[in-house]
């Protein structure tokens, strides 16, 4: 059984920065790719950025160059966030991958005011 829980969200200005982690649990897992996404209320969950298990990253036009993915090992993936904008607030996700199954997180709430 493999559980993953994201952190780091919070409410923040216009402009600054945070910094999102999710872990994790369960042994002997091997991630394919570790996903980050966001939900808006009434909207569809948007892709935001991804990392894969050999360091591979890519990020959605409305994310790049503010937003960065990164590993720092097999069960851990953060997103810094920059220069946010109140279209940011969002709640943010975590996906883990493994061949056909995905591990979603609960959600952490972003908040951006102007």
């Amino acid at each position: 059984q493999v559980h993953v829980a994201e952190s780091g969200g919070g409410l923040v200005q216009a402009g600054g920065s945070l910094r999102l982690s999710c872990v994790a649990s369960g042994s002997n897992v091997n991630f394919d790719s570790m996903d980050w996404y966001r939900q808006v209320p009434g909207k569809e969950r948007e892709m935001l950025a991804f990392i894969t298990r050999s360091g591979v990253t890519h990020y959605m036009a409305s994310v790049k160059g503010r937003f960065t993915v990164s590993r720092e090992n097999a069960k851990t993936v953060h997103l810094q966030m920059n220069s946010l904008k109140p279209e940011d607030t969002a709640v943010y996700y975590c996906k883990m991958v493994e061949g056909t199954f995905d591990y979603w997180g609960q959600g952490t709430q972003v908040t951006v005011s102007s």
